[in-house]
């Protein structure tokens, strides 16, 4: 049978109840409304279809703003406003998570002078009194690599799962009748309506993932204390209360949890939770006529911020900052039960190309350096999920004993947990030993890859002695990726490294320093610094790999951490390449 959507939900009511998660074949009908005029009754025909017991999968497009206010200012629409396909049941989930997906190449839409201008023109008129928030953002654009195989997107919707888990994602294939293939990951509910109960949890505030334990806890605080990201956030919760009243019973609106920080693989949200009873008779349609496009999408005022969206954003956001959800019967006769997220971390298919928004809230105290890097820091769950990768270990093996496994096996389960890789430590160390064995003499390098279905292999190859000096250079330019997780967790994805890789003769490897100028890394190992009489390695959180060779000397009291800056190095006395593989080796730099 053809799998035409798939819905993947939390129960936004209980963190610890299993999650909606089903596949859904053909459909007994679908609804469309091309018109403005024909959103309401397609609504209405999702309501009536969920009464009678059946499952409506579905999205609402960001420019059906107008069928519910005429004041809400959108782009034509490019595509249907609404599409919806109804199902008489629901299926198990597909066991289909072996299909590799293809690899996708993104480029931006928006580059950094028009971004800073937009953010000029949205602080005057911030400034003006005109409105207090802009939700501004831009649309990735996207390519297959090659011929894509068949199967291509539901499995890097499945990419895209595992990228960014939980929440609430879904896929709809619509054919012929809609947007063709829709990927949403979400992680934002846009509302969860049953038994006259409705509940909105507005996500506003973000802040990047740390490098270490300690630094990723430093970031949530830091986020649940930033007067900018709380008064972002208070801004939409504000809205949001003023909009569910209009179909509230009376002074039923509670806040009942707010400045929420939950934990995503990339990033830290912030978000907070509005609830209310509805009045008796209210209907889905009326419930979106209240609240969408979510204001957690616009900002607010609402209409005076779409009307500078639809200036600033030159092409229609599509389903993209609309609602995707799924209606079913409720449960003990209570009518139906509706549960829409709002598709952040959302990728169309059509024709071949890929379009995945991003964009951030901009108040008045939005600077320009730090909604650009929240725009990166956003993206990456695209990354991880475009460009497949194993996980990956390198060490020695030396007279057919493996040198310092214990660290390497603990770094690839932390990378495991890390990128939601399935880990059996007990299949990963049969693999080693049956390399070890086969192997029992000689000095070799042993490449141990882990894939993303957590099978482990392993090659072999013969290495020469470490020299006793090589000569490093030092990086022309920043390593602009040093904070992300490709730096912080050891993959086959390289790209970064390789572009530093040194040309000149002679030249071992290449020192790397981030955008701070804090000095880092080599491509292949760590690096060690001779500063007044004590060696030196920089900390984590200049972003680095947590180096096997590099946590030994720390451990031996051969290094301590401290941060040197490219102008500090007139006072480095001397240097070292060090990791694993090699173990120590002393240095000089051109």
């Amino acid at each position: 049978m053809t799998i035409t959507s798939r819905i993947d939900f939390s129960d936004p009511n209980d963190s610890a109840a299993p999650r909606l998660r089903h596949a859904f074949g053909t459909p007994r009908e679908v609804l469309v409304a091309h018109q403005l005029a024909e959103v309401r009754p397609v609504l209405d025909a999702v309501q009536a279809a969920g009464l009678q017991g059946r499952w409506c999968v579905g999205y609402v497009r960001y420019e059906a703003a107008p069928a519910f206010d005429a004041a809400l200012a959108v782009h034509a629409p490019g595509g249907p406003l609404a599409w919806f396909a109804v199902y008489d049941e629901a299926l198990p989930w597909p066991d289909d998570a072996s299909a590799s997906p293809a690899q996708v190449q993104w480029a931006e839409t928006c580059l950094r002078p028009a971004f800073g201008a937009a953010m000029d023109q949205i602080q005057r008129a911030i400034a003006a009194g005109e409105l207090y928030q802009v939700n501004f953002t831009a649309p990735l654009e996207g390519a297959w690599v090659g011929e894509p195989p068949e199967g291509a997107a539901p499995a890097l919707f499945a990419a895209l799962q595992r990228a960014q888990p939980g929440g609430y994602a879904a896929f709809i294939d619509t054919g012929n009748t809609g947007d063709a293939q829709v990927l949403s990951v979400s992680p934002e509910l846009f509302f969860d309506w049953q038994g006259g109960q409705i509940l909105a949890r507005p996500m506003k505030g973000t802040a990047a993932r740390g490098a270490t334990p300690q630094d990723d806890a430093a970031q949530a605080e830091t986020l649940r204390a930033s007067p900018k990201e709380r008064a972002e956030n208070v801004m939409i919760v504000d809205l949001l209360r003023n909009d569910i009243s209009r179909i509230a019973e009376p002074f039923s609106v509670q806040v009942p949890r707010l400045f929420h920080t939950e934990a995503l693989p990339t990033v830290w949200q912030m978000t907070s939770d509005v609830q209310a009873r509805t009045r008796a008779g209210t209907t889905l349609a009326d419930v979106f006529a209240a609240l969408f496009p979510c204001g957690s999408v616009t900002g607010a005022p609402k209409v005076r911020a779409m009307q500078m969206i639809r200036t600033l954003e030159p092409q229609p956001r599509g389903v993209y900052c609309g609602a995707i959800g799924v209606v079913r019967p409720g449960e003990q006769g209570h009518g139906i039960r509706a549960t829409f997220n709002v598709p952040i971390r959302t990728v169309t298919v059509q024709a071949g190309l890929l379009r995945c928004g991003i964009g951030s809230g901009i108040t008045s105290g939005a600077a320009p350096d730090a909604e650009w890097q929240e725009w990166r820091n956003k993206r990456q769950f695209l990354e991880r999920a475009s460009l497949p990768f194993d996980l990956l270990e390198t060490l020695a093996l030396q007279d057919g004993q493996l040198r310092h496994a214990a660290e390497h096996l603990q770094r690839l389960a932390a990378a495991a947990a890390h990128f939601g890789t399935p880990w059996d430590a007990a299949k990963v160390q049969h693999c080693l030993n049956e390399l070890a064995q086969a192997h029992p003499q000689g000095l070799w390098r042993v490449r141990l890859l882990l894939d993303v279905q957590g099978q482990a292999s392993a090659q072999v190859f013969a290495m020469d002695p470490s020299p006793a000096l090589v000569r490093l250079q030092l990086a022309d330019r920043p390593l602009m990726e040093a904070h992300g997780e490709f730096v912080r967790f050891k993959t086959t994805r390289r790209a970064h490294y390789d572009a530093f890789t040194p040309t000149e003769p002679g030249v071992f490897d290449t020192v790397l320093w981030n955008a701070e100028g804090e000095i880092t890394e080599c491509t292949r190992g760590n690096v060690a610094m001779l500063v007044e009489g004590r060696w030196l390695t920089p900390p984590l959180s200049c972003g680095l790999l947590p180096g096997v060779g590099r946590a030994l000397a720390l451990r031996d009291g051969k290094l301590t951490e401290a941060v040197v800056r490219v102008q500090d190095l007139p006072r480095v006395q001397g240097w070292a390449f060090v990791n694993s593989l090699r173990g120590w080796i002393a240095a000089g730099i051109v």
